[in-house]
């Protein structure tokens, strides 16, 4: 009976997926320009903070950010950005974002910090100190909270962790309800406590709309 063959070629590598996250600095005089484009999420988080405190160490008036490349942003990038602003104000330097994308303005936005980070005269970087630390704690506080949301909505619905943030998005802003007020909401309803009609409804809703925009030809065929 002849022996088996086995094949003495290593197996091919598995393909890299492409990186979905690009930082780049470079200097501008007394400032630092930091330019980000791709998915700032929970895994990108410790990277974007290195990177920016790093740029900060070599600028000594502080940070200008272009995120308008930034496809996805979510509570963990806030706190880097908040974080890293609150080191630079105690060091009498400023963090400005001069280009957002729709993804970080709307988190901004909806967490009320959009004003923290454009540009401000120098009258102005101390005495909202107080209301920026305030702020900060905030951010860090709700933070677990928004995470937590997001893993109902994921094991609830099997979506994605972008998918189940742009549900909390959408949710928030057609109840009018803050995002941290939502999470809450949604953590507590796993709980046992119930979610309101309301809020059922637009996550249904928006669960659906993510669904149908997915689906193929949702985009249409080109075809009359």
């Amino acid at each position: 009976m002849p022996e088996p063959a086995y094949s003495t070629q290593p197996a091919a590598p598995a393909a890299v997926p492409p990186r979905s996250l690009s930082i780049a600095t470079q200097p501008d005089g007394a400032r630092s320009v930091v330019v980000v484009r791709g998915e700032l999420d929970l895994q990108a988080a410790d990277e974007l903070s290195d990177i920016l405190r790093q740029a900060l160490k070599s600028a000594t008036e502080g940070i200008d950010l272009d995120m308008g490349g930034v496809t996805f942003c979510d509570c963990s990038a806030l706190n880097v950005l908040l974080a890293i602003r609150e080191q630079a104000l105690a060091d009498g330097r400023t963090v400005t974002i001069e280009s957002h994308s729709l993804a970080t303005e709307r988190l901004l936005s909806l967490t009320g910090t959009l004003s923290l980070f454009t540009a401000e005269t120098d009258d102005g970087i101390d005495h909202e100190l107080g209301v920026e630390v305030v702020q900060l704690r905030r951010a860090m506080q709700t933070r677990p909270t928004i995470d937590l949301a997001r893993g109902v909505l994921m094991a609830t619905f099997g979506l994605s962790p972008q998918d189940a943030w742009h549900v909390l998005v959408m949710v928030s802003q057609n109840t009018n309800t803050k995002l941290h007020r939502l999470a809450q909401d949604l953590v507590s309803a796993v709980k046992g406590e119930p979610l309101p009609d309301s809020v059922q409804r637009q996550v249904a809703a928006a669960v659906a709309r993510l669904s149908e925009s997915d689906a193929p030809g949702a985009q249409g065929d080109g075809e009359a």
